[in-house]
């Protein structure tokens, strides 16, 4: 009897978490545009991966590629996409595994997201500014590195790595269909999002509004949304690069943008790639590691148009061109 009890408690928990799963999924419905512009697909390699188009397309190309974390998404670069449109040719993809393209159930690695991002710089671009952040700045080095054409580099708070080392059990049991799901639901709730935002994030709070959050929560309750984010929870999509080295021997313009508050990259990160890369470095103040969300006037004025003298300002409050610290 007790046997019988303890397995009918267990397929009764099972059964919980299952329902609890998919009610979860249903409420998410379909995934909204994250950008306005026209919206269209690239094929590759057997994904849908979508992207929007904005701006005329006789301007110069621009690629914004957004970093990556549960929730990633191009919804990243919301504040400046209509801006930048005025003057390029803007197109923002989902990467494979997040927003709105495809996310089947591959084991993703950095040359999965390396690979891409080359294809489509090739395939849908010509000789494009590209805006990247994280990890993604990462992947847009490399794959410049290895041919891809691009006119220049904006790289927001860049980094090869997340976390030390590999962790391939945490990836399989992200990965698991019940007890997997669940973890997941768990760790991307409203709650839990805007936490991890208010935290991690942004230095100001206030920009953690609840269409952020809405936002954030549906797309990491998309179809499939867990198996991308477990190769990043499990170390996979860092890239084993001297991303420094990396990108002092590209022979086209790099700006490094970096917000003075951040801290999982901290400044500090930012001033040494900078030498090591014989790159601008502008940095923001009252920012975390999205200096174009928070700041996103100043990003466009500076970080995209970073010509000038080493020491102007971009007003009274504005941020330093350099890494000075204030007063110094």
């Amino acid at each position: 009897m007790k046997l019988r009890s303890v397995v009918g408690s267990v397929l009764a928990g099972t059964g919980v978490l299952a329902a609890a799963n998919r009610l979860l999924a249903w409420r998410a419905g379909d995934l909204e545009a994250p950008l306005d512009g026209r919206e269209a697909t690239y094929r590759w390699r057997g994904f849908d991966v979508a992207y929007t188009e904005a701006g005329d397309p006789v301007d110069p190309d621009l690629v914004l590629l957004h970093g990556l974390n549960a929730a990633g998404s191009s919804f990243e670069f919301r504040h400046v996409s209509d801006a930048l449109a005025d003057d390029y040719h803007v197109v923002a993809p989902d990467l494979p595994g997040f927003g709105r393209s495809d996310r089947p159930p591959i084991q993703y690695t950095a040359d999965h997201y390396t690979t891409f991002v080359g294809d489509f710089l090739r395939d849908v671009a010509d000789d494009p500014t590209v805006v990247a952040s994280s990890h993604s700045g990462a992947y847009a080095a490399e794959s410049v590195a290895d041919g891809a054409p691009a006119a220049e580099l904006v790289l927001i708070s860049p980094t090869a790595t997340s976390f030390p080392g590999k962790r391939p059990l945490v990836r399989s049991l992200v990965r698991t269909p019940l007890l997997g799901t669940a973890l997941f639901n768990l760790a991307t709730s409203k709650r839990a999002i805007r936490y991890f935002n208010a935290d991690h994030g942004y230095d100001d709070t206030d920009v953690v509004t609840d269409d952020v959050v809405d936002y954030h929560w549906q797309t990491t309750h998309q179809p499939g949304a867990r198996f991308a984010a477990a190769s990043f929870f499990g170390g996979f999509l860092d890239v084993d690069t001297d991303l420094g080295a990396t990108l002092a021997d590209l022979d086209v313009p790099v700006t490094l943008a970096w917000g003075r508050e951040a801290t999982i990259s901290p400044l500090e990160d930012g001033r040494e790639l900078a030498e090591a890369a014989d790159a601008q470095l502008e940095v923001f103040d009252d920012s975390d590691v999205q200096p174009h969300v928070e700041r996103p006037d100043a990003f466009l004025e500076r970080a995209m148009h970073s010509t000038g003298a080493a020491e102007q300002t971009d007003g009274e409050d504005g941020p330093e061109r350099v890494d000075e610290e204030p007063g110094s």
